[in-house]
């Protein structure tokens, strides 16, 4: 009897993904509430080394870099920041435009002594990653962008046209009724329509963090977050005049954004390195996070 219970509970486990939901950071990291102009930031850092930055998007919160988080902390200084509005961060009216969420970043590093870094982003975190290294480029060591368009960068003007970016005009007061107490569903449609495998965000990772969406004032910052786009474009057309001189990597999920990543960046970089993740989506390291993690790691040799 007890063999057969335990076979059975063996079965059990394996039969279960693993690393189900959202994995924990490493207990040798702390987290910090730095203030900014505006705002105060929920901070993780661990690791020594050389500085990486690690900027999540929407649909996430800097809990989604737990993996690569440990992974980099073996020989970086690894600093996790939750944009301002988003995850454990303040939840400030106004500063969603990227280059403002740019000078957040650049605070929340000159706080904790750090001059120079590599910035890493995916989705909102890519273009305030873009934003960053623009706005400080001689503090940008390397950039790393994941699985999404830069406002103002072509070939902008053709991708805001495709009928799955509707959400990037999408908030408001009516729109924020709508959504009250119906966070999740809200949430479910980006993990399902924008993932290769929707059953790669799996059931815990989904209510982790409708839970942090769900926090008053969250969605009123996630819609901010897009409605300031259309000044980011306005923002970016003039910095990228000067362009990245900087190595940058462009990763894109095949099932997604794809080689898109390192077309768009071309447009604005001179040395772009491109990846592009077979059968993942746009949530790479919910999908694919060791490819997606061998190809930073590559990247920064």
């Amino acid at each position: 009897m007890i063999r057969t219970m335990l076979t059975a509970t063996l079965l059990l486990a394996l039969s279960l993904p693993s690393h189900a939901g959202v994995p924990p950071f490493p207990t040798s990291f702390r987290t910090q509430d730095i203030p900014v102009e505006g705002a105060k930031i929920h901070v993780r850092i661990g690791g020594k080394g050389p500085a990486v930055v690690l900027l999540h998007g929407f649909g996430d919160t800097g809990d989604m870099w737990a993996p690569l988080a440990a992974d980099l902390s073996r020989d970086h200084t690894v600093v996790v920041p939750d944009l301002r509005g988003m995850g454990l961060s303040s939840i400030p009216e106004s500063g969603y435009d990227k280059k403002t969420q740019a000078g957040d970043v650049r605070a929340v590093l000159a706080s904790l002594g750090i001059e120079h870094s590599v910035v890493i982003g995916h989705d909102i975190g890519t273009m305030v990653a873009f934003a960053y290294a623009s706005r400080y480029p001689q503090q940008t060591d390397r950039l790393v962008v994941m699985d999404a368009p830069v406002p103002g960068i072509p070939p902008w003007n053709d991708i805001v046209r495709s009928p799955m970016l509707w959400h990037f005009d999408f908030g408001g007061p009516d729109a924020e009724r709508l959504v009250a107490g119906r966070e999740r569903v809200y949430l479910d449609r980006f993990w399902n329509e924008f993932a290769g495998d929707p059953t790669k965000v799996d059931e815990a990772t989904r209510q982790h963090y409708a839970r942090l969406y769900a926090r008053p004032g969250a969605m009123h910052a996630a819609f901010a977050q897009f409605r300031s786009i259309r000044q980011d474009a306005l923002d970016n057309e003039a910095s990228m005049k000067t362009r990245l001189t900087m190595p940058v990597l462009a990763i894109g999920g095949e099932k997604s954004f794809g080689n898109n990543e390192a077309i768009v960046m071309r447009n604005a970089a001179d040395k772009v390195t491109e990846v592009v993740i077979p059968g993942a989506g746009h949530w790479l390291m919910e999908e694919a996070p060791t490819q997606t993690i061998q190809a930073i790691r590559d990247f920064l040799q």
